[in-house]
């Protein structure tokens, strides 16, 4: 019943992913205030209305190709914009080593999703890889809940949670390039 209600409504899946865009550039200025604690209860809370809007548009109907192409932009934009505040963070610390691990994330996250969408246009599924959208969000989300200085505990997990973004981003993006590359040396051996 709150189910047909809510497809009813005059909700949008374009509302939805707006919404999530709004939480992670709050989550963005959290880190710069260094509350990143609710930086990381803004980019999970983001984080999961980015995961909304695509089931709702598949559930209400409501979907067009513009709110596909909109929901893929702004899952780059926020993910760059909270890895940005991030580096942001470590720069004035003058953490340099956190710093360019944090522009390596946000370069390996960007791969991770061109090499799916560079694949699929030339026919080839590209789902391989151990950082997905939904572990890169996960990982980001500890180090920041876990910072040093959000109150949760006396150790500091941001700059691991980057380094280890930045890590498996490079081995997923080689990952989806082997991949590819396999599965076009089978397309091109099968007959016509």
């Amino acid at each position: 019943m709150m189910r047909n209600r809510l497809i009813e409504s005059r909700l949008t899946p374009n509302a939805i992913s707006l919404t999530g865009f709004a939480l992670n550039l709050a989550a963005a200025a959290l880190i710069v205030g260094r509350l990143f604690f609710l930086a990381g209860i803004a980019f999970i809370v983001g984080s999961i209305m980015d995961t909304l809007d695509g089931r709702y548009s598949r559930m209400s109907g409501k979907g067009t190709p513009f709110g596909a192409f909109l929901d893929s932009t702004l899952d780059r934009l926020e993910e760059g914009i909270v890895l940005i505040a991030v580096g942001a963070y470590f720069a004035s610390r003058h953490n340099q080593v956190a710093a360019a691990a944090t522009v390596a994330a946000v370069l390996g996250s960007l791969m991770v999703s061109y090499t799916r969408a560079r694949a699929e246009a030339l026919g080839v599924e590209c789902k391989v890889g151990l950082a997905t959208r939904p572990v890169r969000v996960v990982i980001l989300s500890i180090g920041l809940i876990f910072a040093k200085g959000a109150g949760l505990a006396h150790f500091e997990l941001l700059a691991p949670a980057v380094y280890v973004l930045a890590g498996l981003t490079v081995l997923t993006t080689l990952q989806r390039i082997f991949h590819v590359r396999r599965q076009l040396k089978v397309l091109a051996q099968q007959p016509v």
